[in-house]
């Protein structure tokens, strides 16, 4: 697939007629004319907190089904629109999203903190999302960066939970 260096353009909500581009669009949030990403995120809150009533193992497991799911439909969804990691595509934002959130306290502080490290890492891209972005193309390489970076998000929140929980 070509990628170009002009903006893509907006997809039409006809897209959403198709489950597959439904999902990977986020059910619309994609087709934010502003922060389609930032909108996606935001989907990734109420996901996260419906997991949160589970063990943490079988919230992984819930996850990895629904980011193997968003392999397939983010694949399709950029072949569709001739971009394959376009900007409407938002699938992955929402798991990466819940994945920041993973086995942290169902609560305004942790839940804010993490949509901000979550976006910053998807936006800045350090080594190694920003390799991933790069480099994996297709379905995978859209959710690839944004798991990478919901792990990197995590791992920053646990740590400043667990530094909270030894100064209180």
């Amino acid at each position: 697939m070509t990628i170009s260096a002009e903006r893509p353009r907006r997809p039409s909500a006809a897209l959403l007629r198709d489950p597959a581009c439904a999902l990977a669009l986020g059910f619309g949030a994609g087709l934010a004319p502003r922060a389609p990403g930032t909108c996606g995120a935001l989907l990734g809150l109420p996901l996260a907190a419906a997991l949160s009533v589970l063990p943490v193992p079988a919230a992984v497991l819930v996850l990895a089904a629904l980011g193997a799911l968003g392999v397939w439909c983010c694949g399709r969804a950029g072949r569709r629109l001739g971009v394959s990691d376009h900007p409407a595509i938002v699938w992955d934002e929402v798991i990466g999203m819940a994945l920041t959130l993973l086995a942290v306290p169902l609560a305004w502080s942790p839940y804010l903190l993490g949509f901000a490290l979550f976006r910053l890492f998807d936006i800045v891209k350090p080594w190694p999302i920003g390799a991933l972005d790069r480099h994996v193309g297709g379905g995978l390489g859209a959710m690839l960066d944004d798991v990478a970076a919901g792990v990197l998000a995590g791992i920053t929140l646990q740590l400043v939970v667990l530094a909270g929980q030894r100064l209180a």
